[in-house]
This record gives C-alpha cells, sequence and structure tokens, in this order.
C-alpha cells in the first residue's frame, strides 16, 4: 500500500516546489536543494515499490522496510501540508493588507518579517530531518536486490459503471446443507430439550456460513414459525456485555441504555417469556464456557420450541455450546466452484471469448479449493480481464502459494488487491477501521476518503463521483457485500466479510482500530494500542469516559467517537481542549451523531482547534448545547466539510468564516436558532451544500449585519441549499437579483417561508410574488416549498421544471387547490402535507379538463404523473374528496399514475374514499393507512370507504406486497381479500387499533388463522 502514498507525495512535492518559485515572498528560505534531494529519494525508491509489496508477504524484513518507508510518508505529508497552509494564510494576509492598508501600517516590516523566518525555517527543518531518514531508507533498499518497474501510477483508474452485484443466495450452491439446515428448525423439539434446541453450523472461514444462515432466517417459513428472529454478531472475542445488549437491542428494535449486564439479561429473560425465537450468534470463536452459561440459562425463558443457531470454524465451540446439532459444512465440489466461478467472472462476455478462456478458468477455479469466498472474489477481479495474456498471468502468480490470513482464500484477496489502482488500495484499506459487521454509510465513507487526500487534487471539481467510482470498483471486486439500497436502487450502505476485513487489516498493517470501551477496561485497552494507529473509531459504552490516554496517539489522522452513556464525563470541553493540542495530525474528527443527552458535556468548543491544521471533516452535529462557534475554527484553511446538524442552540456561526475557502459543505440542518448568515458566507467560493441560509431580518448578533438573501449570488457551485426565513425578503427584486436560475449545477432547493404568526394561519401574498422571482435551474431534481402564505403555489416556471424527481408542498395552509403536478414529465416522488384548506383533489392536480376528450386522434393516450412511484398525502384535515371526475370507461386514452408503487394516506380524518384509478392499478407494491388516533369523528365513513374500496383494489393489484394499518381505533377488520393474497409478504397493524390487534393476535386472536400465512407480520407493536 506504500505505493498508493509514495506517487501522490511526489506530485504533490513537484507543484508545491514549482508555486513557490513563481511567488515573489519565498516561504521556505533555501528549501530549494532538500527538496531536490527528497524527490531523488521518492523517485528511486517508487522504482522498486511494486516488488517490495510483493514480497513482503513472505519476507519480515521487507515489510518492516515497507512499515519504516509508510511511517517517513506520513512526515512527508504533514510537512507538505503545513506547507501549503502556510502559503494560503500568506496570500489571505496580502490580500486583506492590500484591501486595508492601513492595518498593515499599525505593525513594524521588521516585526512581520520575523514571523516569515521564523516560519520558513520551521519548514525547512523539518524537511531536511525527513532527509536525512529517507536517505537511509534509499540506501537499505539495494541490500533487498529488489526489481525495478516503472512505478504505480496515480492516476485516476477508468470508471467503472456500477452494476447489479451478484445475489448471495444465487450463488450459495449448498442445496443440501440449506436443506437440512431447514429441516432441523423447522422440526418440533422435543420434550427433553427444555425450551433450547442449538444448532451449529461448522466450516473454514469464506465458505458460507453466514450465508447460509442468512437464507434460512430469510425463508418464509422459519419466518413464520418464530415470533422473533435475532442476529447478533460475536466474532473473536466473546464480550458478554456487548453480546447481551446485542440481543436486547435486537429484540427491543432500538439502541438500550441499559449499563450492567444483570439488567441486561433480566431484560432478555423477560422479553422472551412466552415467546418462541431463533437466535442467531454469528463467527463465534470464544470456547469459555463461563461467559456462555448465563445465556444459556436466560435463554431457556423461552417458549418450549426456541431454536439458537451458531455459526463458528471450530466444532469445538460447538461442542461447548451444547449444540444437539452439528452441520459441517465442506468444500464446494469442484465442479460447483466452477460454476459459481464462470457465472460472475464470464458475466456478460461472448459465447465466443467465454469458449477461449473457459480452460485457462477451470484451473485458477480448482485453485481456490472449494471456498465460496474464493471463487467470489477471484471471479470478481477475472471480469475486469480481458485477453488470454491477462488470464494466463493470474493463473501463473507465485501468490497463489501463499498461506497465512486463512487457508485458500488469502492468495485470491491478494491478487484482486494488487490488481487495484493504487489510489483504490489506500481506499480499500482504510475500510479496516470499522468494526466487523458494521453498517458502512456509502457517502459518509467517500467523504473519510476525500478528507485523507485519497483523490486526485487536479480533479477537485468531481471529488464525489470520484468517491463514487472507486467505490464500484471495491464493490464489483466484491470487496464488499450485503448492500443496502435506497428507493432508486442505489446502494447507501454496504457491510464487508469477516475475512475480507481480516484482509484489511493485514494490508493495512493494524493502522486502523476500532475499540468498544465499557468502565474498567481503559486504560488497558487503549494502552495496548500501537502507537502507529492512524484511524481509530472508539465506541464509550455504559460507565466509561472518554479516554484521554487515546491523545498519545499522536500519529492519529481519523479519530471517530460515539457513545450511548447519559454520564456527562463521556466527554467534555476539557478533554477536547487536550485532544486538539495534542492530535494535531487530525484530518477527519467526528464526535456527532449523538443523542442530546449524550453531548449534554460539551458546553463549547475549545479555542485551540485552531491546531488542527489539516483538518478536512468536522462533524458536531447533535452536540445540542453548544451556543457558539470559535473564531479560531476559521483558521483552519483546509476543512472541506463541517456537520453541524441539529445543532439546536446555536445562535451564530464565527465572523471569519470567509477564509474557510475550501470549504464545500456546510451541513446545518435544524441550526433554529441561528438568527443570520455572517457576511463571510458569500466568499466561499468552493461551496457545495449550505442545508441552510438563514436569511436576515434586520441586524444580526450583537448589532453585526447579517446577509441579505443576495449573498448566494456569487455561491456559483452550490449543489443542495436551503433559505429560511424568506418572510424577511421585504423587496421582491432583491429575489431577482440573487439569479438562481443561472445556478446551474443546483439540483436540490429547499424554500421555507415563515412560521405561524401567534398560533395562527399566516396570510402573506407576498409569498407569491416571492416564490415566482426564485426560479431555480431547468435542471432542478428536488424542490421543497414550506411554510408557504400565498393562496397559490403555482409560480409560472413549475411546469418548465423536467427534470424535477421530488416535490414536496409542505404547510402551505391557505391553498385551497392543487397545482397541475400530473404535467410534470419526471416526477417521481410526491410529498402533500399540513394543506389545510384543501377539501378536494380533483382534476386540476392532472392539469386535464373534466371533459377532456381527443376527437383528432383516437389513439392518443395522455398519462397524467407518467413517472410518479411513491405519494404520499399527510395532515389534510378537511379533505373530503379525491377524485378526478374523469373514468377509464368515459375516457379510455387517459392514464393516471401508471408507475405507482407506494402510497401512503394519513391523518385524512374526512376522506371517504380513494379515487378509481388507485382501484385499478396493477404496479401498487406498498399502501399505508394512517388514521388520527381519536379524532377521526368520521372514522365510520372511513371504514366504510376504505374497507369498501378494499375490497375492490385488493382483486385489482396483483403486486401489493406491503400494508400498513395504524391509528384506525374503530376498524373492525380487514376485508377477507387480504387474506387470500399470495403476493402480500408483509402486513404491520401498528399502535391504536385495538380491534384489529386483537382480532388478529398471534396464536390467539380469532382471525390469526387467516393472516398466519403472511412472512412478515408486525402486530400490534
Amino acid at each position: 500500500m506504500v505505493d498508493a502514498i509514495v506517487s501522490p507525495l511526489l506530485e504533490q512535492l513537484i507543484s508545491v516546489s514549482a508555486e513557490e518559485l513563481t511567488q515573489q515572498v519565498k516561504l521556505v528560505k533555501g528549501a530549494e536543494q532538500e527538496v531536490e534531494k527528497l524527490t531523488s529519494h521518492l523517485q528511486t525508491i517508487q522504482a522498486v515499490l511494486s516488488d517490495a509489496e510483493q514480497r513482503q508477504v513472505k519476507e519480515e524484513s521487507v515489510r518492516v522496510w515497507l512499515g519504516r518507508l509508510k511511517d517517513v510518508s506520513y512526515d512527508i505529508e504533514d510537512v507538505l501540508d503545513e506547507w501549503i497552509t502556510a502559503r494560503r494564510r500568506l496570500q489571505m494576509k496580502q490580500n486583506a493588507d492590500s484591501a486595508q492598508k492601513q492595518v498593515s501600517s499599525c505593525f513594524p516590516a521588521s516585526s512581520i518579517g520575523f514571523k516569515k523566518i521564523i516560519l520558513r525555517q520551521d519548514i525547512a527543518v523539518k524537511i531536511k530531518g525527513i532527509n536525512k531518514k529517507l536517505g537511509v531508507i534509499a540506501t537499505q533498499k539495494d541490500m533487498f536486490k529488489f526489481v525495478e518497474s516503472g512505478g504505480a501510477s496515480s492516476a485516476r483508474p477508468g470508471r467503472v459503471q456500477s452494476t447489479s452485484f451478484i445475489d448471495e443466495e444465487e450463488i450459495c450452491g449448498k442445496v443440501g446443507e440449506k436443506n437440512e439446515l431447514l429441516s432441523k428448525l423447522l422440526c418440533e423439539s422435543s420434550e427433553q430439550q427444555k425450551g433450547l434446541h442449538i444448532i451449529s453450523i461448522v466450516g473454514m472461514g469464506g465458505i458460507g456460513k453466514t450465508t447460509l444462515a442468512q437464507l434460512a432466517c430469510n425463508h418464509e417459513e422459519v419466518i413464520r414459525k418464530f415470533d422473533k428472529i435475532l442476529w447478533v454478531c460475536v466474532s473473536e472475542t466473546f464480550e458478554e456485555f456487548k453480546v447481551a445488549k446485542a440481543m436486547v437491542e435486537a429484540l427491543d428494535g432500538r439502541e438500550s441504555h441499559l449499563g450492567e449486564f444483570q439488567s441486561l439479561l433480566r431484560h432478555i429473560y423477560e422479553s422472551i417469556a412466552g415467546k418462541s425465537f431463533l437466535l442467531v450468534l454469528d463467527d463465534v470463536w470464544d470456547g469459555n464456557y463461563v461467559k456462555w452459561e448465563p445465556f444459556y440459562h436466560c435463554l431457556k425463558n423461552g417458549l418450549h420450541g426456541s431454536k439458537i443457531l451458531v455459526t463458528t470454524r471450530k466444532e469445538s465451540v460447538a461442542c461447548m455450546m451444547g449444540s444437539l446439532d452439528i452441520i459441517s459444512i465442506k468444500e464446494l465440489a469442484e465442479e460447483e466452484c466452477w460454476l459459481l466461478f464462470n457465472r460472475i467472472a464470464f458475466h456478460g462476455r461472448a459465447i465466443e471469448e467465454c469458449e477461449k478462456l473457459e480452460q485457462i478458468g477451470q484451473q485458477i477455479a480448482s485453485r481456490c479449493k472449494g471456498l465460496p469466498l474464493a471463487a467470489k472474489v477471484i471471479g470478481s477481479l477475472m471480469r475486469s480481464k480481458k485477453t488470454e495474456e491477462e488470464w494466463c498471468r493470474i493463473l501463473n502468480n507465485d501468490l497463489w502459494k501463499i498461506e497465512e490470513i486463512e487457508k485458500g482464500v488469502l492468495s485470491p484477496l491478494l491478487l484482486s488487491y494488487n490488481d487495484l489502482p493504487s489510489r483504490v488500495k489506500r481506499c480499500f484499506s482504510y475500510c479496516a477501521v470499522f468494526p466487523k459487521d458494521f453498517n458502512i454509510m456509502k457517502e459518509k465513507l467517500i467523504s473519510m476518503w476525500m478528507a485523507q487526500g485519497y483523490f486526485s487534487a487536479e480533479q477537485d471539481e468531481e471529488m464525489d463521483i470520484i468517491g463514487e467510482e472507486y467505490f464500484n470498483i471495491l464493490a464489483t471486486r466484491s470487496f464488499f457485500q450485503e448492500f443496502k439500497r435506497d428507493h432508486d436502487n442505489l446502494i447507501v450502505a454496504c457491510k464487508m466479510h469477516d475475512i475480507v476485513h481480516d484482509f484489511a487489516q493485514f494490508v493495512s498493517q493494524n493502522e486502523c482500530s476500532s475499540m468498544e470501551i465499557n468502565g474498567s477496561k481503559e486504560p488497558n485497552a487503549i494502552n495496548s494500542l500501537d502507537e502507529k494507529v492512524c484511524h481509530l473509531m472508539l465506541a464509550i459504552g455504559l460507565g466509561a469516559s472518554f479516554p484521554v490516554s487515546t491523545c498519545r496517539i499522536k500519529r492519529m489522522r481519523s479519530l471517530f467517537i460515539s457513545g450511548n452513556m447519559l454520564d456527562n464525563s463521556l466527554l467534555n470541553g476539557k478533554m477536547l481542549k487536550e485532544l486538539f493540542g495534542k492530535l494535531t495530525s487530525l484530518r477527519a474528527l467526528d464526535i456527532g451523531n449523538w443523542s442530546a443527552t449524550l453531548c449534554s458535556s460539551i458546553l463549547d468548543i475549545p479555542r485551540n482547534i485552531e491546531k488542527l491544521v489539516h483538518l478536512r471533516y468536522l462533524n458536531l452535529s447533535c452536540v445540542t448545547l453548544i451556543r457558539k462557534l470559535p473564531e479560531t475554527l476559521c483558521e483552519l484553511y483546509n476543512l472541506e466539510k463541517l456537520d453541524i446538524s441539529y445543532c439546536i442552540n446555536l445562535k451564530a456561526l464565527p465572523q471569519g468564516i470567509g477564509k474557510l475557502i475550501n470549504m464545500k459543505h456546510l451541513l446545518n440542518e435544524r441550526t433554529d436558532s441561528l438568527g443570520h448568515m455572517p457576511a463571510g458566507i458569500a466568499r466561499l467560493p468552493s461551496l457545495r451544500t449550505l442545508d441552510e441560509f438563514h436569511v436576515c431580518g434586520g441586524e444580526g448578533v450583537d448589532g453585526r449585519k447579517g446577509c441579505r438573501l443576495e449573498s448566494l449570488k456569487n455561491l456559483e457551485l452550490l449543489q443542495v441549499c436551503g433559505i429560511r426565513r424568506l418572510g424577511n425578503v421585504s423587496d421582491v427584486d432583491e429575489a431577482k437579483r440573487l439569479k438562481l436560475d443561472k445556478k446551474k449545477y443546483l439540483s436540490c432547493l429547499r424554500l421555507w417561508f415563515d412560521v405561524k404568526e401567534s398560533g395562527g394561519r399566516r396570510k402573506n401574498e407576498h409569498d407569491q410574488l416571492l416564490l415566482e422571482a426564485l426560479q431555480p435551474p431547468l435542471n432542478l431534481k428536488e424542490l421543497f416549498i414550506g411554510s408557504y402564505g400565498g393562496n397559490t403555489v403555482s409560480p409560472s416556471w413549475m411546469m418548465s421544471l423536467t427534470n424535477l424527481r421530488s416535490l414536496n408542498l409542505h404547510l402551505c395552509e391557505n391553498c385551497e387547490q392543487l397545482p397541475p403536478l400530473g404535467k410534470l414529465p419526471s416526477l417521481e416522488k410526491l410529498y402533500i402535507s399540513d394543506m389545510k384548506s384543501v377539501k378536494r383533489v380533483g382534476n386540476e392536480i392532472l392539469g386535464i379538463e373534466s371533459d377532456h376528450h381527443d376527437s383528432s386522434s383516437s389513439s392518443s393516450v395522455i398519462i397524467a404523473f407518467p413517472k410518479l412511484q411513491s405519494l404520499f398525502i399527510e395532515d389534510l384535515p378537511e379533505l373530503e374528496e379525491w377524485d378526478y371526475g374523469i373514468t377509464r370507461t368515459g375516457h379510455p386514452f387517459i392514464d393516471i399514475m401508471p408507475r405507482l408503487s407506494s402510497l401512503a394516506i394519513a391523518v385524512c380524518p374526512k376522506l371517504k374514499a380513494l379515487p378509481d384509478h388507485i382501484h385499478q392499478t396493477t404496479t401498487l407494491k406498498g399502501l399505508s393507512i394512517w388514521g388520527d388516533q381519536g379524532r377521526l369523528e368520521e372514522l365510520d365513513g372511513w371504514d366504510y370507504g376504505i374497507i369498501r374500496t378494499g375490497d375492490a383494489f385488493i382483486n385489482i393489484m396483483p403486486c401489493l406486497s406491503s400494508l400498513e394499518v395504524f391509528s384506525c381505533p374503530k376498524l373492525k377488520a380487514l376485508p377477507d381479500h387480504i387474506h387470500e393474497r399470495t403476493t402480500l409478504k408483509e402486513l404491520r397493524i401498528g399502535w391504536d387499533c385495538d380491534i384489529l390487534v386483537e382480532r388478529y393476535k398471534r396464536g390467539e386472536g380469532e382471525d390469526w388463522p387467516k393472516i398466519s400465512h403472511i412472512p412478515n407480520l408486525e402486530i400490534g407493536r
């Protein structure tokens, strides 16, 4: 991985020294020769890195040599970053001096010059010291007799298209073992088993134990059999508290704040009483019965027939846990392994190409030794290889002879890893910072990569796209798995196989670490950390506080701190001050995303945060008690992303925020107390995201002037922008001068006008004029309009937004009629909420006249909402009718919402029925009905309309797979057709549906047998 550091360093060295030569004021005096020497050393070393990286796997001495090189490379990174930052600081000072000459006249020239000399000497001295170390390393390389090569390219790899990744179920290939496991899980337990039946799946790493367990848990018959299915990843160390906490959270579906092991066991004992459960303990290593015994006795309180499924690499562990059934997973037969490899490696190839490569492919598959993970990884690698020469090179690689991490798996992983572009290698190794079985959020992972500088600096404008491409490379190589996707089928999260995680630790040489601190576990756990750890994730548990000894790890580049305790000693200003003073190499710091109680000890952010000169990413979200940020924060010239979301008491941003010229993303959602935005916001040329811009209504805090709306005019790169308090804009011309329609990169716009006045409805005709003036660019994809006082929400430009995919109309209380949204050709998601004056939804929303007909062409079809997939209607208390006045019989050539797949209706107490096109749809998959608790005076009418409608639409909607009913206390039953649906996979009857809950109570209700066949049931939770 060192080659991935050295190549970008060389580029940076050349760039920095070249820039220095062009400057009138030389910042680093006399460093030219040292920089040349440094560059020469790195180029000499770079030529042998490819061979060194290959040999380090087998030769410890080479690994040590590369470790020393990596240490020095990090020192070079730091000093170059200091140099660049100092140059930026000097340039900003020179710009300020030229603008305000009177400021510079207050200081003697000799004094200013002295400060510059000190800075130049400091950086020059550091470079000289680094050169000495690097010179020794360059000399030592000769003793290894490395083979020189052209060096690793740090160029950006070719773009990888996102693909539909192979389904785990399709590639498992273990039909016999799957059927055996299902028979054990579904069979009735004997009386002698006394409520516990333990089944173990045993096999070597990468053989498919976890996949087999997942397939079983997702099987419809298994889901129907057990009241609860719990999944707990145990991993190498069986930590009783951690395992018990995971069980409680799986039972409750939410985070647990219980602080004692016995309290957790008691909660488990009580929660499973009288219930059948399936508990999966995945990846158990520890064979200590003393740790398992308390769980064994506790879990026997479940209903007779409950099962525990264990996956482990050791048969001794299975025996220790008291397994009645042990299923041993053997390697795939050679033919099965070939079929699995074939399915991945030859995907999408022409038949002629497959025939040409088949013989080589069979030889490669045979070297996977029957391990599914190995076949999957090497198959994913070969998918990108086109020629026979490339395939032969992989087949004949010496790495097949290596066995270290896990028998048969290391070689394929190394082959695939070594084939990655150098920058992507760093991205992969960074993933070792997450714990095993961790849900990795893709967007955050890419932000972390960016903070570490893993992407090419010259391609700054498309960093997010580069990160997406790097992620796709790793995903298509099977380094990631268990993908979670959004409604657009885009990946939002993933996990890593535990062996792939081990491999990431191996290639990162343990510079990434994760640790959970519980009570007395600190300080021993932290003290055991290698001082060379660069990236650390700390989870601080109950009874513990932030381990200040972490600050001894000087080279730390990433620090993530999370916690779930209620103790105010978790993390406070004093601890932060020490952290800022010592961990000065940090590029990413995350202390956010806690609940308000967890951050109650952080009252302010220490002024010495300015020492974190390398910082690119800072997350302070949900630190709810801070009222201001220190001005010294604005000395962090490299800061690119600042997250202060949900800092609800934050009253002001620093006045000097305009110094943060590299800021790309200011995430400040729900910073409700901000009185104004400082004028410096207008001087952030790189800003892409500004969640909430608060329009000033006069003077801001302390009499200082805040930003007016037109301050946004010069932020030309904005992609996401929210504007609050538009009611403070008195002059419509100010909105016109903003020229929103010229912001060609803007894809998401959120507009809030004002809140209600004195608890009443806000009427403001001015809002209509203002909305008209705020015309967005035609390429806008998302639009939110909220707290709007106009009588209509139909600006002239709305129908021109042909690329709009999502529209949210919220709290438009004076609007009596909805705009003709059916004309928007790309609209996929529509949210309508808190529209108090809307009584009827008719054909006006379609943009079609009720008596429309096309006499000129009987074959012409008009489509309203051609791409709409999700429709959410909430809190329309006066809505009585939803009827377009047209039918398919009378107007056979009008099609309405032909792609609608999800519909939610909430708190519409007067609505009598759904429109005909909903009854007739053949695409709807999800339907949610939310009543209004006890306030529904017309509940009987609602009952009549929905259930009668239900009798009709249940027959017609062949795709309906999910039905949710909440807050309908008078609803007596579901239509009979629900009971007969074969497509229905999920039924949720939620709170305040007492009659329904009693009627369908699991195992006891009058109509339980009618719905028991539905795989996913949630009754009364």
